[in-house]
C-alpha cells in the first residue's frame, strides 16, 4: 500500500504530529506484520520520531536547531536564502521506518512520528509505504 498525504504547515519552523494519521493507514491496510516507511520528498522538511508526551520537546528541538543553524549567516551562499532549512532537513532526515506487529506500529510509549517543516508555511506531502512481511 502506498499513500501520499497532503499537509499544510503554518509557520516557518513547525513540528507536526502525524502519528494518528500513519496509524490509521496501517490499520486500514490490514497488515499484521511488516513495516511502514514514512518519507518526505522535500529538501527543506523531514520526518522524525521523538517524544510526543510533552509539547515542550518540540519547542526545545526547534529552538536548538535555530541555534545550530541560524536563519541568516554571513557565509551562507545559497541564493534562495533558506540554507538553514536545508541543514535542518539533513539533520532530521527524509524518512523513518517503523515495525508493524499485531496490526500496530511498534513505537515506544513516549514516541510519536513527526513531519518537520523548516521552510514554511507551505502545502507539503509525505508518502507512507506499508509492506507486509
Amino acid at each position: 500500500m502506498l499513500e501520499t498525504i497532503t499537509i499544510s504547515t503554518h509557520k516557518r519552523d513547525e513540528i507536526r504530529d502525524i502519528t494518528r494519521d500513519v496509524a490509521a493507514l496501517v490499520s486500514r491496510s490490514g497488515v499484521q506484520s511488516g513495516i511502514v516507511i514514512i518519507y518526505c520528498p522535500h529538501t527543506t522538511a523531514g520526518i522524525a520520531i521523538n517524544e510526543n508526551a510533552d509539547p515542550d520537546v518540540k519547542h526545545d528541538v526547534l529552538m536548538r536547531l535555530d541555534e545550530v543553524y541560524p536563519w541568516e549567516h554571513p557565509k551562507y551562499r545559497h541564493m534562495e536564502g533558506n540554507t538553514a532549512s536545508h541543514l535542518k532537513s539533513i539533520t532530521t532526515g527524509p524518512s523513518q521506518t517503523v515495525i508493524i506487529d499485531g496490526g500496530h506500529m511498534l513505537l515506544g510509549r513516549w514516541q510519536g512520528i513527526y513531519f518537520c517543516e523548516f521552510d514554511g508555511p507551505r502545502t507539503r506531502e509525505y508518502v507512507v509505504k506499508i509492506m507486509e512481511g
